[in-house]
């Protein structure tokens, strides 16, 4: 199983980035996959999910900014990210959870998102 992230980077304070996570060695539609993030010294936080039948939830610090898709054709699951803020730096990381066996739970590398003030 491989959870393959890009799209992290350095952007100033009121751009946009789009993540991108590619899925493979899993049954992409039987997972709800979503995205992390972890700041310096923070626990990692739950940002946004997409759940196997495509239902999204947002974290409310980001609600109105995030948004989250997945794309069953490219086994991939995005968050575009607006109106970034310096708060919003931080490692992100995808998740892929089995929606019945929570004992299938897959982790990303991560990808460096900054946001400079």
């Amino acid at each position: 199983v491989q959870l393959q992230a890009f799209g992290g980077g350095l952007v100033q304070a009121g751009g946009s980035l789009r993540l991108s996570c590619v899925a493979s060695g899993i049954s992409f539609s039987e997972y709800h996959v979503g995205w992390y993030r972890q700041a310096p010294g923070n626990q990692r936080e739950l940002v946004a999910r997409s759940s196997s039948g495509g239902t999204a939830s947002i974290s409310d610090s980001v609600k109105g900014r995030f948004t989250v898709s997945r794309s069953s054709a490219t086994n991939t699951v995005y968050l575009q990210m607006n109106s970034l803020q310096p708060e919003d730096t931080g490692v992100y990381y995808c998740h892929a959870l089995q929606q019945q066996d929570s004992n299938f739970s897959y982790w990303g590398r991560g990808t460096q998102v900054t946001v400079s003030s």
